[in-house]
């Protein structure tokens, strides 16, 4: 199914499109055919496109004054939506604007759901559905990386190389058209080592952008970062000390965080999800046992995880447990990083190894720290940003793919070739072999929007706010 078959819009929506609350400024958006017959039954009349008017806004039932504004009209199909569009950017606050959606409404427009400007935006071919997602992405990103790689594909770099990749795709299945065309001739008119080498040459590209996949997801929602430990073994000290701030209640008293603390932590301008655990013990109440549960699916889906134990002790044999269950293995388990804590109580020179290495499992990387000097807390931070983030910090020129979504129809083009080398290999005719570079081309499409569907829009739109 194609944008075409999905029906575009043909009524007038209006939403506000800024944040609720006292500010100065508020910003009412209306889109569709009967926009500027709005505007006139709002007394605003003689718009010139894009050009600001500072005009009085009336209601249409009674001609009374709601607001003085500045008022702008773009017209189809340039404007953000492709259809004419009015904003009316009044005083903000909580009343004011909400009179002048009212207001809007009664003109004849009604209320937008959620993402429906963008939605049109969609249907009306303004933008594909990866600058889509990049123009939520970057009303969400909550760190420097985040907002630049949204920029970065809002600007079409993710889709340009993904329409280069279709048009690898359409190249080669036009190698095949003679085979198919005219089986009886022995020989094709290109050699089967140049279909094999632009196939090869398709096949790493869409490797290329895989390769950093999981890492994009990490830039977009923050790399888990667990905490984790036994009780008192600095863990809520070691949050608050990264973090800059006090978020967890620190005593000397074994079990005092009972659930997961959450905040967000930016290194060098790439962002985790730093979550302080209840300590893991054996033995615990019933109300501690519930946050070690807790801290359990923590861990069970974590990027990376600090497991805490003091300085100047050996491991207990629950500790080394521990790594050996959670230290990086070929499933894909996270990464485990031992943090000895409390360094400035140890007689022992801080910085270096502050335990027997016979007990330390051998695939963790050990760091020592002190919440109460700062020692070793940069490094520490320097440790996380080469644990999650070393790929993508490498200055790689391919676009970075921040959503499952993206990386699901990517990995599906991905099969879809090497299933066409492997068809030639095997000297299936043509025309089978031609039906996984279809599949790869039709991959790629629903990765674009080309070829889309309502329910994976609703999907895509569902995390919209209204008025965007």
């Amino acid at each position: 199914m194609g944008k075409q078959d999905l029906g575009l819009p043909t009524d007038t929506i209006a939403a506000i499109s800024t944040a609720p609350g006292r500010a100065g400024i508020s910003v009412v958006r209306v889109s569709g055919p009967e926009a500027t017959l709005v505007a006139a039954s709002l007394g605003v009349t003689g718009l010139t496109p894009r050009r600001c008017v500072l005009t009085a806004v009336h209601h249409p039932d009674d001609g009374r004054l709601i607001d003085r504004a500045v008022v702008t009209l773009y017209r189809s199909p340039a404007s953000y939506t492709g259809e004419d569009v009015l904003e009316i950017s009044g005083h903000g606050g909580t009343l004011a604007p909400q009179l002048l959606l009212d207001a809007a409404c009664a003109a004849g427009a009604r209320p937008a759901e959620p993402g429906e400007f963008t939605r049109r935006a969609f249907l009306n071919g303004k933008i594909d559905l990866v600058q889509v997602e990049a123009t939520l992405d970057l009303i969400d990103a909550r760190s420097e990386v985040a907002h630049r790689a949204a920029l970065f594909q809002l600007e079409r770099g993710l889709s340009r190389r993904i329409e280069e990749l279709r048009e690898g795709l359409l190249r080669l299945q036009a190698m095949l058209t003679y085979e198919i065309d005219f089986p009886e001739e022995d020989d094709g008119p290109l050699p089967e080592r140049r279909i094999q080498g632009a196939a090869r040459s398709l096949i790493e590209r869409l490797e290329a952008l895989l390769l950093h996949a999981p890492e994009g997801e990490m830039v977009r929602d923050g790399a888990l970062t667990v905490i984790a430990g036994r009780p008192n073994a600095g863990k809520s000290s070691l949050f608050n000390s990264l973090l800059g701030q006090e978020r967890a209640i620190v005593t000397e008293l074994p079990g005092t965080t009972r659930d997961a603390i959450e905040a967000m932590l930016t290194v060098e301008g790439y962002p985790f999800r730093l979550v302080d655990t209840a300590g893991l013990r054996r033995g615990a109440d019933r109300v501690e046992s519930l946050g070690i549960e807790v801290a359990e699916g923590y861990l069970a889906s974590a990027d990376l995880v600090l497991f805490c134990a003091e300085a100047g002790r050996a491991l207990h044999e629950e500790e080394l447990t521990f790594l050996r269950r959670w230290s990086p293995a070929s499933d894909g388990r996270p990464r485990v990083v031992v943090v000895r804590t409390k360094v400035d109580r140890c007689a022992r020179v801080a910085g270096r190894a502050l335990v027997d290495e016979a007990s330390a499992d051998e695939r963790s990387v050990e760091v020592t720290v002190s919440a109460v000097r700062g020692d070793g807390l940069q490094a520490l931070r320097l440790l996380l940003l080469e644990s999650a983030y070393s790929g993508v910090r490498a200055g790689t020129e391919t676009p970075l793919v921040t959503r499952r979504r993206q990386a699901r129809a990517i990995r599906r083009a991905l099969r879809d070739s090497e299933a066409f080398v492997n068809a030639r290999d095997a000297g299936l005719p043509p025309e089978i072999a031609a039906t996984h570079l279809l599949d790869a081309e039709r991959a790629l499409e629903e990765l674009l929007g080309v070829v889309e569907t309502d329910d994976v829009l609703d999907v895509v739109f569902s995390s919209f706010c209204i008025g965007k």
